[in-house]
């Protein structure tokens, strides 16, 4: 796939999220938390399906990217096992701090991925201008 249509297909996912996330403003609570159990299920598929392309082009990715993966994995575990731990407490108050402090992470991952789709365009941009680099130097560019 071209470093460009990868981009196109990461703006189409962000768009269903977009979309997912407006059409859960509306759902009753057990719809939301099928939704919200579809949304884990996916985040941990593409999470391993990551740890195994990073594992397999280790040699071909850089160490910081690795180390980003790694420590990205990580943070969602912790955070993951946070949840689960306040599921099981039934507070007014703490289900309301955990309500906020669930916002702040959702909008600390979207900061993240803002920030990781500015990374990807400059990483396709910079991979682009290598490749004719390299052709200039071959004689082929």
């Amino acid at each position: 796939m071209a470093l460009s249509d990868a981009l196109t297909k990461l703006a189409q996912r962000a768009k269903e999220a977009e979309d997912r996330a407006h059409a859960a403003e509306s759902q009753a609570k057990g719809d939301l938390q099928s939704a919200v159990q579809k949304a884990s299920d996916s985040a941990r598929r593409t999470a391993d399906e990551l740890t195994t392309k990073v594992q397999a082009d280790k040699a071909a990715v850089s160490d910081r990217w690795s180390q980003i993966h790694s420590d990205w994995a990580n943070h969602v575990a912790t955070v993951r096992a946070r949840i689960a731990e306040k599921k099981a407490e039934h507070d007014v108050k703490e289900a309301q701090i955990d309500a906020e402090v669930a916002a702040a992470d959702a909008e600390a991952a979207i900061d993240f991925a803002f920030a990781a789709v500015e990374e990807a365009e400059y990483a396709v941009l910079d991979a682009m201008l290598a490749q004719e680099d390299a052709d200039e130097l071959s004689g082929t560019g």
